[in-house]
């Protein structure tokens, strides 16, 4: 008889049952471990095409065992291990492969004496089954009783000792022959517990009653069933068991106990007791040509500005938040700001302050917002901050003040001061090699928090991959607003089986907007660049979050924010002998040279990755490699057994993000801290201002609406394929009751080897609601498909916001896998409504490159009368498609051709100005005003500011206000320059007028200004030319599995991720323990190791 399993390895790591079964490399190796995550549960891995594919084995409440496997396949309970295996060994019981090759255990091997050269021969180890196969002369009650006599007993009472001899002697054996029978309850061993135990156990039936009464006085909405009958009456449950209830009731009450006296000092009447002090602000204001000192104090709480001649001086000028119109930044003089108020009725006051220094400026704008946001009579917000951070941890603990990462604190584009204890919304941490267990990491982070922002923050989720880990917080006040929350995570390490490098992502929606973010880890070293691109689309292909139904969709198009975060591992590509002067131009902070070598950027350029995401400029030095416990100095060497390795200073840890079109993004900070320096990275973090769309409640009469739908024509897509198939499109959206299909288009074959098809019908798409303000932040996706394989060729995305006056024509780019796969264009037009749009709180800053707008003061002036000159105002880059960064343009993925309009003159505004004050389309894409260069307030496309004639030239590149100019200086013929950024349109798939002659294009309903996307590139004194021609390659398009389902994958090829992964099952927020339980507004249905390099 042998009680023996081979398969099972206890409690081995997950990291050591994927080494094994490796090494085992026949499909249908399988080893049983202990769960990492849940207790008393067990991990069933298997290995199929060198993928190693997990199960969970879990027991339900009469302890019996049952296997998650794929959906569909009936659920089987076992009562022991033996029998589910036995049973897995037959095929089609819903794993990737039925059971064939059990692993066995590995000898374990001292390190030191392994690497010793003639290591010393190590005894046998003395498992019970070797004594049972080695001696057949030793029964199996003797072999334990020998044990015993060598063991020291002298520290137990002497009854406890009789007892364990009773059971060695008489009871083991007949243990053994039931478990050898398939009864796994050993009745011997249980009788020997509850008599050592017997105290223990009549102690826990004391203190459970107590506990479960405390814990109900903590928790009101605990069910009133779970308690004292369920717990402490049956005293027949075994005591590990009872132990473990014991122990988690512990837990909760200490987690319920810390809550509630957070709760009690932070809050009064249900509120949070914010920790936002007052902050006095020295300024200047010049009048009559005299500099005079001034003082703003800001007290958001109470939603008053003071406007002060001396810091002690009296109280008595204030402005209530309702009564601050605007703040308009100079971008001029990057510290000058204009307060626009409402003095009187039908009466502006106009005041222009400098600050000290521009990142004063920012905190002043920061700390008028966040007072904006508190005090806005909006049930709903439309704007919200979210914090982003990245740190590979180098499998060392954090040190014990980390408060600076999360102040946004450190070199780069910080926050002031001022901003300290402004909260953000949502806290996204994603870290790499992090030694501690989720439980712990997010204690800590909370802990941060709380003694930064007096809140204690809600759990959203938390995902791990091995040492990669994501958490996500959010305020309290958020908890009935995150919905449909999922997790998922891809394995990129060796073969695409080990999880050492990989990804970790989660998504959920916030009211109406999605959002994404993914936490990856990727191939380390300089010279695997490339291998760190099949991550990124691994990555791109597999990772399963968000809305289900938009499966043809990667994730780059399933959200509307969308973050990538992580220790990237691109390094800057310089030979080695280099290494000095680049620590010498790291020190003189001359980061220009080394970014344009930075192998994301130049892979970036070329289209191979992130393709149309965007990053904040890079202002801070690399943050890898660095000696630990000091910021001082750069470790670029490692000795190895192969010879030295060179690290170069790299910027390693990154921060991207990718919205949609006409969307609210604004980046306020990027850099990393200087001050925690534990590991060899630096911890990096990033902080946005982003728009959100609430649930919608429409002021209109529903009779009164405009009726008819979203009418899409004349669209042309040019697709990047040799196949000879027939195509259609396919609308999604989450204002859309089900997906909509065209019919066929028409195909028409190209000389340079793409396909042209033209859908000739105009199609309508009717929305679930038609009013006009609801359209406007609505987005449709868009999906060229093959009739043959129903495969996609091509997905873009288009803002209906850009069809808010008129009929618009649009460009999107197409891509499918992160890949470029050609062109759509076509028009797009919504119902008719003279609706006003209401206005957006993150309307309230805007940016003014011209100071000499308006010659009123500090003087009360008629709003009607009042206006800027807004042919000198410029949008925010980060929505109109602009960057600012090095002088390049931006491919961003799309562009929309808008007419012009009659230029209104300056000083005659609208009568809007009075709660809109300046051009808030300017700012932001809701497009309040109109702006006479693009018609409209929502963004143009890229190439359009560097497209004006003389008389219309636009402010020139601006160095960032928070940290200088860290390139290129303005010069005078600066706006020539920028004429030549201008980059014509890849040729391959520039469309033109039908008077240009394309006789296939159906004529237009309205004139247009012609528009393209742009290519970036570096401006040239010449004729520029695209520096990267598009290349056409057969696109791989393999069929996105229907609810995350990933048996219909195709293989990859070689070192890609095989097909048949088991999808994990998406979390629901509303199931999570973190946040319990409330209710939710119906959802609509399109809505959405050890340490290396």
């Amino acid at each position: 008889m042998q009680s023996y399993q081979p398969w099972c390895h206890g409690t081995i790591s997950r990291s050591k049952a994927e080494d094994l079964l490796s090494k085992a490399a026949r499909d249908g190796s399988f080893l049983i471990r202990a769960s990492e995550s849940i207790q008393g549960a067990y991990a069933l891995c298997v290995l199929y095409q060198n993928c190693v594919y997990t199960y969970r084995i879990l027991p339900n409440v009469d302890k019996k065992l049952s296997v998650q496997a794929s959906e569909g396949v009936p659920i089987r309970f076992f009562s022991v291990l033996t029998e589910l295996v036995e049973a897995y060994y037959s095929p089609n019981m819903g794993l990737v492969t039925h059971l064939q090759y059990p692993v066995h255990r590995e000898e374990e091997v001292d390190e030191e004496q392994e690497s010793q050269i003639l290591p010393p021969q190590l005894p046998p180890r003395n498992f019970a089954g070797n004594d049972l196969r080695e001696s057949d002369s030793m029964s199996l009650s003797e072999t334990y009783l020998m044990r015993l006599q060598h063991m020291d007993l002298s520290t137990i009472p002497e009854e406890h000792q009789l007892a364990i001899q009773e059971y060695f002697r008489t009871s083991v054996s007949l243990d053994a022959e039931q478990v050898h029978n398939g009864f796994p309850n050993l009745p011997g061993l249980n009788k020997l517990t509850m008599a050592i135990c017997k105290n223990l156990n009549s102690e826990i039936s004391r203190i459970l009653p107590v506990l479960e009464i405390f814990h109900r006085m903590l928790d009101q909405q605990l069910s009133p069933g779970i308690g004292l009958k369920q717990i402490s009456g049956d005293l027949g449950q075994s005591v590990p068991f009872r132990l473990e209830q014991l122990t988690k009731l512990l837990y909760s009450i200490e987690d319920k106990a810390k809550s509630s006296m957070f709760e009690s000092v932070g809050c009064e009447g249900g509120h949070r007791k914010s920790l936002i002090p007052l902050v006095t602000f020295e300024v200047k204001q010049e009048s009559l040509g005299i500099s005079m000192k001034m003082f703003l104090k800001v007290d958001v709480e109470n939603g008053k500005l003071y406007l002060k001649k001396s810091k002690d001086g009296p109280e008595d000028k204030f402005f209530m938040h309702n009564k601050i119109l605007q703040l308009v930044k100079s971008q001029k003089m990057h510290a000058k700001l204009v307060i626009v108020a409402e003095k009187e009725k039908e009466k502006i006051l106009r005041r222009e302050f400098v600050f000290d220094d521009t990142k004063k400026r920012e905190g002043f704008c920061q700390l008028l917002q966040q007072m904006k946001n508190k005090h806005s009579e909006k049930p709903e917000p439309d704007m919200i901050t979210v914090f982003v951070g990245t740190w590979n941890m180098g499998n060392a603990g954090p040190p014990h003040n980390i408060d600076s990462w999360f102040q946004c604190k450190g070199q780069g584009k910080t926050r002031d001061d001022t901003a300290d204890h402004i909260p953000h919304d949502f806290y996204v941490i994603g870290t790499q090699e992090d030694p501690l267990g989720e439980r712990e990491w997010a204690d800590t982070v909370k802990s941060v928090l709380r003694k930064i922002t007096n809140i204690t923050f809600k759990q959203v989720a938390t995902h791990t991959l091995w040492n990669i880990r994501i958490v996500v917080l959010a305020k309290p006040e958020h908890e009935n607003r995150i919905s449909h929350v999922f997790s998922d995570s891809v394995k990129t390490g060796i073969a695409n089986t080990l999880g050492n490098k990989g990804a970790v992502g989660v998504s959920f929606m916030f009211n109406r907007s999605s959002f994404g973010f993914v936490n990856s880890h990727l191939t380390s070293g300089s010279e695997k660049k490339l291998r760190r691109n099949q991550n990124y689309t691994n990555i791109l292909r597999f990772v399963n979050l968000g809305d289900k139904k938009l499966n043809p969709f990667d994730i780059t198009h399933r959200f509307t924010h969308l973050f990538w975060l992580g220790d990237l591992n691109y390094r800057v590509e310089f030979p080695s002998t280099e290494a000095e002067n680049i620590v010498t131009k790291i020190r003189q902070q001359q980061y220009q040279e080394l970014l344009s070598r930075d192998q994301l950027n130049t892979e970036r350029n070329d289209g191979k990755v992130f393709l149309h995401f965007d990053e904040e400029e890079i202002t801070f030095p690399p943050t890898y490699r660095f000696e630990r416990d000091t910021r001082e100095k750069y470790a670029y060497t490692k000795a190895k057994a192969t010879g030295t390795k060179y690290n170069l200073p790299s910027w390693c840890d990154r921060v991207l993000w990718k919205s949609y079109p006409l969307v609210h993004v604004v980046c306020q900070a990027y850099g990393c801290t200087n001050d925690i320096m534990t590991s060899d990275h630096s911890p990096l973090f990033a902080s946005f201002e982003v728009g959100v769309a609430s649930q919608f409640v429409s002021k209109q009469d529903m009779n009164s609406a405009p009726q008819g739908g979203i009418q899409i024509r004349n669209c042309i897509a040019t697709l990047m394929t040799k196949s000879k198939t027939k195509f259609f499109i396919e609308y999604h959206s989450s204002c859309l009751e089900k997906k909509v299909k065209t019919i066929e288009g028409e195909n028409m074959e190209k000389s340079d080897g793409s396909i042209k098809v033209s859908f000739r019908n105009q199609v309508e798409l009717t929305p679930i609601i038609s009013d006009p303000e609801y359209l406007l932040d609505q987005h449709i996706l868009i999906c060229v498909k093959s009739t043959d394989c129903d495969e996609s060729y091509g997905e873009g995305c288009v803002a209906l916001r850009a069809a808010q006056f008129s009929y618009r024509e649009f460009q999107v780019t197409l891509t499918h896998h992160g890949e470029k796969t050609g062109i759509l264009t076509g028009g797009i037009q919504l119902p008719t409504s003279e609706c006003k749009p209401t206005e957006k709180l993150y309307d309230f800053i805007k940016i003014e490159s011209s100071d000499d707008t308006g010659s009123s003061k500090g003087k009360g002036v008629d709003a009607n009368k009042f206006s800027v000159t807004q042919s000198h105002d410029i949008s925010n880059p980060n929505y109109m498609g602009i960057s600012f960064r090095s002088g390049n343009v931006v491919d961003k993925g799309w562009s929309y051709s808008l007419p012009q309009k009659s230029l209104p003159i300056a000083g005659q505004g609208s009568k809007d100005t009075k709660k809109g004050g300046y051009d808030v389309g300017s700012r932001s894409p809701t497009g309040k005003h109109l702006n006479p260069i693009y018609g409209s307030g929502e963004a143009e496309t890229e190439c359009d500011p560097f497209c004006r004639g003389e008389e219309e030239k636009v402010s020139g590149m601006f160095d960032n206000p928070l940290y200088g100019s860290m390139g290129k200086s303005r010069g005078k013929d600066q706006d020539h320059q920028q004429k030549d950024l201008l980059t014509p349109p890849d040729p391959n798939f520039t469309t033109s007028n039908a008077a240009d002659g394309d006789p296939d294009r159906p004529p237009l309903p309205t004139p247009r200004i012609r528009s393209f996307t742009c290519s970036e590139t570096k401006p040239q004194p010449s004729t520029p030319v695209s520096s990267h021609p598009s290349t056409f390659k057969k696109p791989v398009a393999p069929s996105r599995s229907e609810g995350g389902m990933a048996q219909s994958r195709p293989p990859l090829p070689s070192k890609s991720r095989p097909g048949l992964p088991e999808p994990q099952n998406a979390r629901d927020y509303r199931d999570s323990s973190e946040l319990p339980s409330k209710h939710r507004l119906p959802a609509k249905p399109g809505q959405p190791q050890p340490h290396k390099d």
